[in-house]
């Protein structure tokens, strides 16, 4: 991912482009869909109800959305407090949009929050909410990063 660009665009308060809000985008994607494939596995294949099983989606997502950045700050030879803080501040609004769409889709379409894994209904509901989630977060993400905040604060560590 060419972050220089986003960087420098950001921090004198240009904006920043499309290209970029879609970059950072399917990072948030990446690791909210992760969490909650398993979050919706996991709950579907103990035969938990819809409620426990969104609520053990929605943690993961968080959880692994969150995880990738702290990776990668971490890596970046930040410490683990700070890394929580930039993954916290960078991740929090995008994470949330998409949680928001995503399980709204899922529990709109008709059957899909009773669908079991075995059944077209429960993969098509979970990736068109991802699909839609995406088209919906990127232009949120837009806004933020061209605002220097949101992932736009992640960049100062690379």
């Amino acid at each position: 991912m060419d972050h220089s660009t986003h960087h420098s665009a950001a921090a004198h308060g240009h904006g920043t482009t499309w290209a970029t809000a879609m970059k950072a985008t399917l990072h948030c994607l990446t690791g909210c869909a992760i969490g909650e494939i398993l979050g919706m596995v996991v709950g579907t294949a103990l035969m938990w109800g819809n409620v426990p099983t969104m609520v053990l989606a929605i943690a993961l997502a968080f959880v692994f959305g969150y995880s990738l950045t702290l990776f990668a700050v971490v890596r970046a030879g930040v410490s683990v407090k700070a890394a929580v803080k930039v993954a916290l501040a960078a991740d929090t609004v995008s994470i949330a949009v998409m949680e928001l769409v995503d399980n709204g889709i899922i529990a709109l379409v008709p059957g899909a929050m009773d669908a079991h894994l075995s059944d077209g209904l429960f993969w098509y509901a979970l990736l068109g909410g991802f699909a839609v989630a995406f088209l919906i977060t990127t232009p949120v993400n837009k806004w933020v990063i061209g605002r220097g905040k949101g992932h736009a604060v992640v960049h100062a560590y690379h």
